[in-house]
């Protein structure tokens, strides 16, 4: 579900009738199907109002290990696919109206996720985005992860994003989903009809936008990427570039202070044996 709320009178939410992307007409994805590019794009409009522009999504596998150059510049490897999440001219139902994506998760028995928080300095692909999210399966007995759905915490206003199109992105907890999947569901085709039952589905919501909104209201268009992929969820490390500058920055003041430290001991030393010993 897509949620869309808006801060109403006494700081109190105002939250809207959800899109259900289960209700909408989906195009085939075959027009979209990129077979060289290994892309694909799911577009859809709610089935009650077909005339209207909603959402797009896109699905990006990798051949091998990398970095994406879009914003954010995912970090992602050949067990893992980009997955983006886009809202195209949608047109909000109040003023400073914000968006949030529930994603739901189903865990089979003997697994469990865990929604991790890592904070870095390292903003050179993405500066001023300091945290990267994962949730993360992993097995009871193993705590080697299984899968992994990864993000930073960030989306963007613009087709071709720039730092200055940051949105602000938050996240809430994950709990246990107390709603039922559509039969329809994907979900239900690939589980089976054990889904609620054997298995465990939980969710957690994403909201996308500052404290008023105004970045989605002035361009209509906002843009999340999430990596989607099996084993150890990429981490991030500073480049070589990074850690040559650092070296040079920390390691030149310390060179001065050395040398310097040198030059005075020996000047000291030379103005002292200047003077005779008195007898």
């Amino acid at each position: 579900q897509v949620f869309e709320y808006s801060e109403a009178e006494a700081l109190e939410e105002r939250f809207y009738p959800p899109y259900d992307l289960s209700g909408f007409s989906w195009d085939s994805v075959n027009h979209t199907l990129n077979h060289t590019a290994l892309t694909a794009e799911f577009w859809g409009v709610p089935a009650t109002d077909p005339g209207g522009s909603f959402s797009n999504g896109s699905v990006t596998a990798y051949e091998a290990g990398g970095r994406d150059v879009p914003l954010p510049s995912l970090l992602h490897t050949a067990n893992s696919s980009k997955v983006e999440f886009v809202l195209a001219g949608v047109a909000p139902r109040g003023n400073g109206s914000r968006f949030a994506l529930e994603v739901a998760t189903v865990e089979q028995p003997g697994v469990e996720q865990e929604l991790r928080s890592a904070r870095s300095i390292d903003d050179e692909y993405t500066p001023t985005i300091f945290e990267m999210l994962s949730l993360v399966a992993q097995s009871r007995n193993d705590s080697s992860p299984r899968s992994f759905l990864q993000w930073k915490a960030t989306a963007y206003g613009s087709r071709s994003p720039r730092h200055e199109d940051n949105i602000q992105c938050r996240s809430g907890g994950l709990q246990v989903a107390n709603w039922t999947l559509p039969t329809s569901s994907i979900v239900r085709a690939y589980f089976g009809e054990g889904v609620g039952s054997s298995y465990t589905v939980s969710a957690l919501n994403i909201s996308f936008g500052g404290e008023d909104g105004e970045v989605y209201r002035e361009k209509r268009y906002l843009s999340w990427s999430a990596l989607l992929g099996f084993g150890q969820p990429p981490r991030d490390t500073f480049s070589p570039l990074v850690i040559s500058i650092m070296a040079v920055a920390l390691g030149t003041p310390m060179a001065l202070l050395l040398g310097g430290g040198c030059v005075l001991l020996c000047a000291r030393r030379k103005r002292y044996s200047e003077y005779e010993p008195i007898n």
